[in-house]
């Protein structure tokens, strides 16, 4: 026994009895340190409760009926159309996405705006798109490179936002230029990406910022060897030294520009043009300029792509520019010519020019703006030009045309024409100004149907159009033969007309001839139309850049009375009816943007 119980006492591990704690221990446990334990374990309970009531609702939705007729979820991705869309689709979808992406004209930024929304955000949208994915990028870069436009601000209400932001981030309140960053950032894209550089081919910035970064503008133009245009400071185009390190990068490293304008002071610049820099120049602007002419017809036949060319301020240009001599190149052809201030170069020259037969078959627009081609000139002109489409003569007469009769303008090709007649001084007379017999000419040549091809015109006098319906028609019987010319109207035109100030709107009034099917002539009888006067125009807070109109005589030198209707609402320019009601306990107004209450 004594053996057993030294063996027993010895074993290396003995059974220990567990003592449990008697109720009132277990009272003074909970009461005492250890009364926190049992918060804690209800707070658990609770949550263990809520779990279960989730995991019972989980249940019971997907027993439910509509839970087994759903569908499956698809194990696989689905197909993308997108993928079976050729390249010249998603660029022209591109364009949608960013229409100024898609301007292709040779104008600054301030006379190249497309679109009316904010261009900044439109070019944000674009950039996301070119990185949904690797096809979208490698024809999205292009549409974003191709015309690159960078803008001051946001034309919208971002704007308010990003220049708090910029306000906040700034040192000592002072204003950050943004559109100068942003010319930095472009150029270090693409000096870090050269794949980009080549697909440039326009570059349009704000004023100040093509103004104040000539350096920055350089080194970015230096990336660019297919560029075409560039928005370019003003002393670039009147040879200032500041432009000097600009003017030989772009001659460098951009030999295919498109447009360029030399001012006065860049008359050694502009010689520099023999030396067969720019060969691919489309467009020549010269204002100003003191060189001799025969110096200019070298350097205008030294430009084999010419087909624009703009020539202002110019006092000594005469006739004997467009003289043909054996010594010196022919005047190229052109396809748009524009004189202005040039008093010396008259109809004789302009005609003398014309009668070549490739240079009468290429130019299709000329502008005359105070040269010393006449109103009773213009006639010769117009009929040696045989493709002219589009004419603007601007003129400031002090006086009248002479009391012999005119032959009328004549041209079958002329689509659009400028008539801009304005008298110099305060006439004499209050009833009679100097630039009413022009508009009497003008009258006189479209009821003739010497101008069967035109459709739009532009004149400097209100009453034109109600003049031109007003005149004393002709006898029924009077057509092409010996009783005289026929008149009349045979297609429709359109009259844009304001008065001398430059600062009023074109107010617009469709004329419509008598044989257009569906469309009752505005010189025939009837029931005659008409609306508020022309001359009374709203401008264009009615909807457009020229109030529209129609106006419609009755052919004997007044307006009859339009019958009444039955009473209808009062109507909007927009054709909507103006009414106020009242919905939803606040009042409400219906009609098109261009009514009177805005």
């Amino acid at each position: 026994m004594r053996a057993k119980q030294g063996s027993l006492a010895t074993a290396p591990n003995p059974i220990r009895r567990r003592i449990l704690p008697t109720p009132r221990q277990r009272d003074d446990r909970d009461s005492g340190t250890s009364g926190g334990k049992r918060g804690i374990m209800g707070f658990l309970k609770h949550l263990r409760s809520k779990s279960k009531l989730k995991d019972k609702e989980k249940r019971a939705i997907n027993d439910s009926p509509a839970a087994q007729y759903s569908y499956p979820v698809p194990t696989r991705p689905r197909a993308d159309f997108t993928k079976r869309l050729p390249d010249n689709v998603l660029r022209i979808i591109f364009g949608f996405v960013c229409p100024h992406s898609t301007d292709e004209s040779y104008e600054p930024s301030e006379r190249s705006m497309i679109g009316d929304g904010c261009m900044l955000c439109d070019l944000r949208d674009l950039a996301n798109c070119t990185r949904v994915q690797r096809r979208w990028f490698s024809v999205g870069a292009r549409v974003l490179y191709t015309s690159v436009r960078i803008d001051a601000v946001h034309y919208c209400e971002l704007e308010e936002i990003l220049a708090e932001t910029r306000r906040r981030k700034s040192r000592h309140g002072e204003p950050i230029d943004v559109p100068g960053l942003r010319l930095q950032l472009l150029e270090r894209t693409l000096r870090e990406n050269h794949y980009l550089g080549p697909a440039v081919q326009l570059l349009k910035l704000p004023y100040m910022t093509r103004e104040t970064h000539k350096a920055t503008l350089a080194r970015t133009v230096s990336c660019l060897p297919n560029l075409r245009y560039v928005d370019l400071p003003d002393g670039f185009f009147s040879g200032d030294p500041a432009t000097h390190t600009l003017r030989q990068e772009l001659q460098a490293r951009c030999p295919d520009i498109r447009k360029m304008k030399y001012e006065a002071g860049s008359e050694q610049t502009l010689e520099m043009l023999l030396q067969r820099y720019w060969q691919n120049l489309e467009t020549l602007e010269l204002t100003r300029l003191r060189i001799e002419p025969n110096l200019l017809r070298r350097i205008i036949d030294s430009l084999p792509n010419l087909i624009e060319l703009r020539l202002a301020e110019l006092p000594w240009l005469g006739d004997d520019i467009f003289q043909v001599t054996p010594i010196l190149p022919n005047f190229p052809p052109l396809r748009k010519l524009a004189l202005k201030q040039t008093p010396q170069l008259t109809a004789d020259g302009l005609t003398n020019y014309l009668n070549h037969e490739e240079i009468r078959e290429s130019l299709t627009s000329l502008t005359l703006e105070n040269t010393g081609v006449t109103v009773p000139g213009l006639r010769s002109v117009m009929w040696a030009a045989s493709s002219l489409q589009h004419l603007t003569i601007i003129e400031s007469v002090t006086q009248s045309l002479p009391l012999d009769p005119l032959p009328p303008f004549q041209s079958i090709s002329l689509q659009t024409m400028h008539y801009e007649i304005t008298s110099a001084a305060e006439p004499f007379s209050a009833l009679q100004q100097p630039s009413d017999s022009y508009y009497t000419y003008l009258t006189q040549s479209l009821l003739s149907h010497s101008l069967p091809a035109l459709r739009h015109l532009y004149v400097r006098d209100l009453d034109f159009a109600e003049n031109l319906l007003l005149a004393p028609p002709s006898a029924p019987f009077a057509g092409g033969g010996p009783s005289g010319p026929p008149r009349g109207f045979s297609q429709p035109l359109e009259v844009y007309a304001k008065g001398p100030n430059d600062e009023q709107d074109w107010i617009f009034t469709e004329i419509m001839p008598p044989n257009v099917p569906g469309h009752r002539g505005s010189m025939s009888g009837g029931r005659p139309l008409s609306l508020y006067s022309a001359s009374q125009g709203l401008g264009s807070q009615w909807g457009g850049e020229a109030r529209k109109s129609i106006v419609v005589g009755n052919g004997f030198g007044g307006f009859l009375a339009v019958p009444s209707e039955e009473p209808q609402r009062p109507r909007s320019s927009g054709g909507q009816s103006q009414s106020w009601y009242r919905g939803s306990g606040e009042h409400q107004r219906r009609g098109s943007r261009a009514d009177l209450w805005r």
